[in-house]
């Protein structure tokens, strides 16, 4: 996941057949280079100058492909690829797919199933879980290329101005560890994420989930689901605990404030390890604290396993196809996430990508040292679409114009549009 975590439903989508006539409009021409299309979601500013450079030099060890490579905001890309897909015309022959994605594109059969191609010749060295996650009903169709999870980051400086030793493993410690650091340090101490996403942890804190895929059952207005978002609506009143910002612009507000030392502590992935460094706060890059996301009150803790895979769109011909395969080979291979790994401080899928320079980079070093804790999503095509919903009550419920307990019913009945069959 990164910016613009919001994802919209595919419950149109999903009710339909891609055809697999058509194509992704890229050149077709026998005579000539085939020209496949990337569609990449990574962030512009940031990631894509690496992106760029990569399919560079993928053209140059391939004379027969070209790559027109295409930025797409990643919280567009998802409607966009999906009416594309849907009408058949200006898909992209890759999409760089969010790994929520992946499942549902597959269900609507908008991708290519990758086993047994080149794309997955090294299938047994990525990260079981994640392969895991690229799957459905038991078919691979995506091949993962940055993989990420939620953790708690905190300024060092801040909290051995605050005489804190080690950062909170609860949320009770994250409370009274906030409150030292605004009576000791003079600034705030903890500021929550509003966005549905960043509210995964409170409920596995508590041992529960939005629904339980495996029983189908929806399971938000359950007595520990309601305990783990009254938990997270607490953090934002008290001392030290930013109040909620639910305007337009909260996460910009949230990451200014924590790069540049006016706040200590915030959840968050490692896609703005990036941009934790060109803030004021880690100009020193020791400076910056990683720990796994604060245990509930079962004692459990973790966050939801996110990232992005690449998956090929059934669409295209297969010429194009067979282009396709192989630039995803070569974008997935492990000297290719180690240049990724190096220049933007993404976190690899396989485990031979882990050198020791990437390792040597502190923010790649502390987020892989929490990846152990991060749980992958249910087996569930829709399960990405859910925030959906429950994102619009939580704003309400966080900026006070509604209650928990309405705001979790009301979307209660969101997640029952986009999964009928299951029971409440």
């Amino acid at each position: 996941m990164r910016r613009g975590i919001a994802a919209s439903a595919l419950v149109a989508s999903l009710a339909l057949t891609a055809t697999a006539c058509g194509g992704s409009g890229s050149d077709s021409k026998s005579d000539g280079p085939v020209t496949i299309t990337w569609w990449d979601t990574s962030n512009a500013t940031n990631e894509s100058p690496t992106y760029k450079a990569l399919v560079k030099e993928f053209e140059a060890a391939n004379k027969d492909i070209k790559v027109n490579y295409v930025d797409v905001q990643f919280d567009q890309a998802q409607n966009k690829f999906d009416t594309a897909a849907q009408s058949g015309k200006g898909a992209p022959d890759v999409l760089r797919s969010e790994v929520g994605w992946t499942p549902a594109f597959a269900k609507a059969g908008y991708f290519v199933p990758l086993d047994g191609t080149a794309a997955l010749a090294d299938k047994d060295k990525f990260q079981s879980s994640l392969i895991t996650q690229a799957q459905y009903e038991g078919k691979t169709y995506g091949v993962p290329l940055v993989t990420d999870t939620l953790a708690l980051v905190y300024n060092k400086a801040l909290f051995k101005k605050a005489g804190i030793t080690a950062a909170p493993t609860s949320w009770d410690e994250v409370r009274a560890d906030a409150a030292k650091i605004q009576d000791k340090a003079k600034t705030t101490g903890y500021w929550g994420p509003e966005a549905a996403y960043y509210t995964q942890p409170f409920l596995y804190g508590e041992g529960t989930d939005m629904v339980d895929a495996s029983a189908k059952k929806i399971t938000i207005t359950s007595a520990a689901a309601k305990k783990g978002y009254q938990t997270w609506l607490d953090l934002y009143s008290g001392k030290g605990l930013h109040k909620a910002d639910v305007t337009a612009d909260a996460y910009a507000h949230r990451q200014d404030a924590f790069v540049n030392g006016k706040v200590a502590m915030t959840i968050e992935g490692p896609w703005e390890i990036t941009n934790f460094y060109k803030g004021s706060a880690f100009s020193d890059k020791s400076n910056l604290g990683i720990a796994t996301v604060p245990a509930g009150s079962t004692g459990k803790a973790g966050a939801p396993t996110g990232g992005h895979n690449l998956s090929v769109y059934a669409g295209s011909d297969k010429a194009h196809q067979a282009a396709a395969e192989k630039f995803v080979a070569f974008m997935t291979s492990a000297k290719t996430q180690t240049e990724i790994a190096l220049k933007n401080s993404t976190l690899p899928t396989r485990s031979d990508a882990y050198t020791a320079e990437v390792k040597a980079d502190p923010g790649i070093a502390g987020y892989q040292a929490v990846l152990s804790s991060a749980q992958p999503r249910p087996a569930l095509a829709e399960y990405s679409s859910l925030w959906g919903p429950v994102g619009t009550e939580l704003t309400k419920i966080a900026g006070g114009k509604e209650s928990l307990d309405k705001g979790l019913s009301t979307a209660e009945l969101g997640i029952e549009k986009l999964v009928p069959d299951f029971s409440k």
